[in-house]
């Protein structure tokens, strides 16, 4: 199996989700705190896909 790094605005993506989920997780954020555990895994979810899809 081949491992290619992901793109830039792919990774931009990734860690602005994983950071929303984060703090919201530990703060009171009206939309984001009732999806943060998604964000959280989301965010992991599209890093792997990226690594593993070339182009992504």
């Amino acid at each position: 199996m081949r491992l290619s790094p992901p793109k830039q605005t792919t990774w931009v993506i990734a860690v602005i989700a994983g950071l929303l989920g984060f703090l919201g997780a530990y703060t009171p954020i009206p939309v984001v705190s009732g999806f943060s555990f998604w964000l959280i895994f989301g965010a992991f979810v599209l890093l792997a896909l990226a690594t593993l899809l070339k182009g992504l």
